[in-house]
């Protein structure tokens, strides 16, 4: 069977799915392995997540992996969104980053420990603990999988928890910013060097408010622009775009539509207007990070042509 070791590897489960005439039916399925607990096994597989309750399994083991990105690629990959994410407190471990934005959004307020944090692992994650509790908040570390599993190991030994897994997609910007072969006029995109107020609006409710903290994480990148997709004057769909990573990375983030602009292409318009932007920057690959579980989202991406190049977890320290 399988152990917390084997988190962000790739697996194969065989699960029982019924019995017919008195024999049992098993189904495989081979996916990144991205949580393990007592009740669950919680794969990525080609065709989705996949959460498989542990009294169905049969048998379940790790096998070779596919081909995968490269660790360098993924710390680099890593970089580039840290840039486009950025946290206005800022701390080094070695070369781990501690972010903090007062809160606002796991991604601006955790260590990501990539590299070498000059310091046995178990003393650098003391030190993330500290740093954190100076600040009143609870530490969180993002674990880049497979890249940062001895750190999920030390983590389970600890006690941490962990958030849904998140997939890094990617695509070439090329095919992104190409025009839909839709038959209908696209809706026009407008692109801002800053927010408006009703485009901070969508973002404060999508994210549960917008301190002060906040802007600074949209606003505070060298390349930047905030999609607006008005009709009649009234805002129904906004992203925001940004190019890092040395100028190779065009990142997609806080794409929102209103619920009642929905399913009218709306999301497409704004990414592509976004991605045309971030390929005249002369960005040649895009990425954005979205949870497994947002199923809708993770469809529309597919359709867009982004694949998962790695995934994370956010890990979260025990309550003290």
């Amino acid at each position: 069977m399988l152990r917390q070791q084997d988190v962000g590897h790739r697996i194969v489960v065989r699960r029982i799915v019924g019995i017919r005439e008195g024999r049992t039916l098993f189904s495989d399925a081979l996916g990144e392995l991205v949580e393990l607990s007592e009740t669950h096994i919680t794969l990525s597989t080609d065709a989705g997540p996949l959460r498989v309750p542990v009294a169905e399994v049969h048998r379940a083991k790790r096998v070779p992996p596919a081909r995968r990105p490269t660790a360098a690629a993924v710390v680099a990959l890593e970089l580039a969104a840290d840039e486009a994410w950025p946290a206005p407190v800022r701390g080094r471990l070695g070369d781990w980053r501690l972010r903090w934005a007062d809160g606002w959004t796991g991604r601006a307020n955790s260590a990501l420990p990539v590299g070498d944090p000059d310091r046995p692992l178990p003393a650098a994650l003391d030190a993330v603990q500290r740093w954190y509790a100076e600040r009143g908040g609870t530490a969180l570390v993002n674990t880049p999988l497979p890249l940062a599993a001895p750190v999920g190991a030390e983590l389970d030994a600890r006690g941490w928890t962990a958030r849904p897994p998140v997939l890094v997609q990617t695509v070439p910007l090329r095919a992104l910013a190409a025009p839909d072969p839709a038959p209908t006029e696209p809706p026009l995109v407008t692109l801002a060097d800053a927010p408006a107020d009703d485009w901070l609006a969508i973002a404060a409710g999508r994210k549960g408010g917008l301190p002060d903290a906040a802007r600074h994480v949209l606003t505070a990148v060298d390349r930047v622009r905030f999609a607006e997709l008005r009709i009649d004057g009234r805002l129904l769909a906004v992203g925001r775009g940004t190019v890092t990573g040395e100028g190779r990375w065009f990142g997609v983030s806080l794409l929102e539509v209103l619920p009642e602009a929905r399913r009218r292409g709306f999301a497409v318009a704004v990414v592509r207007a976004l991605a045309g932007w971030g390929a005249a920057e002369g960005a040649t690959r895009a990425f954005l990070q979205v949870e497994q579980s947002n199923t809708g989202a993770v469809e529309l991406y597919r359709r867009l042509g982004f694949t998962t190049h790695h995934t994370y977890l956010t890990r979260v320290a025990p309550a003290l």
